[in-house]
């Protein structure tokens, strides 16, 4: 469930505007920071970017359905016949002045909000009934959370009382300039062979026909040409990486297939 990060080398991000202003000047000023926007899009790089570059660790937690207040706060578990309080990430995160970031938070359980809200306002604490403690997060604590807004149905909103408790921006996938550069860096395919996988993307991302819940992401696309650097032939690597992924219908990778070759000619 969670990812601690004490190495403090900084993974490669490529800014798509102020973004990383706006992170540093939240967590100088202590304020949290909602990120909104596909699946794949650099969300999480970009955290674990900006919790390098500002020499803090991070407690990554990707939310899901089960996830619930006491998994985040922690729990009492029995060690050697003895019933002792173990904390969870994001006490954890407070207690050391770390990072958390709560991927895709609004698939959690309802309390979870309920145990964020006198964290994200002006009181900045932590409450763990369990315990009796109260804990007062330091000046480098920093709560960061994400979801993404297009693929929530009607039952997983956000309620604006906790919304409206974070500092928000919008993600989406780069320019393709951009992108080029970042599928390129992080894969070692070079320049030209990149430059035809982002204009597939753009194909793709721009066909409502297919009915696809998501576009294919910058981070399918890195998938793609590390495999392609690594020696396998285009058709197969896109079959493994855009095809198979984005959709189980068979009509569906059928139409993906004739783009593909369509657009490698």
């Amino acid at each position: 469930m969670t990812v601690q990060n004490h190495v403090f080398d900084v993974p490669y991000y490529q800014p798509i505007a102020d973004e990383c202003a706006l992170f540093e000047t939240a967590f100088n000023k202590g304020l949290p920071l909602l990120l909104k926007g596909p699946t794949g899009c650099g969300k999480t790089r970009f955290v674990e970017h900006m919790a390098a570059k500002l020499g803090r660790p991070i407690y990554t937690v990707a939310c899901h359905d089960d996830l619930s207040a006491a998994d985040l706060i922690g729990r009492y578990l029995l060690k050697g016949g003895v019933t002792e309080w173990v904390d969870g990430p994001l006490t954890r995160a407070v207690r050391e002045g770390a990072i958390c970031y709560l991927d895709e938070v609004i698939e959690a359980r309802k309390d979870v909000a309920v145990v964020l809200h006198p964290l994200t306002d002006n009181r900045r604490r932590l409450i763990i009934e369990r315990t009796g403690e109260e804990l007062q997060a330091p000046p480098n604590f920093m709560l960061v959370a994400s979801y993404n807004p297009g693929y929530q149905n009607v039952l997983k909103q956000m309620k604006p009382s906790t919304r409206q408790r974070f500092l928000s921006t919008t993600f989406d996938f780069p320019d393709a300039e951009t992108e080029i550069q970042v599928v390129a860096k992080e894969s070692g395919l070079d320049t030209e062979r990149s430059k035809s996988l982002v204009r597939l993307a753009g194909h793709i991302r721009g066909l409502s026909s297919l009915d696809l819940e998501e576009g294919v992401s910058t981070r399918l696309l890195i998938y793609a040409a590390s495999l392609i650097a690594g020696g396998m032939p285009v058709e197969k690597a896109l079959q493994y990486s855009v095809v198979e992924p984005l959709s189980d219908e068979p009509d569906v990778q059928v139409a993906l297939r004739d783009l593909i070759a369509v657009v490698y000619g």
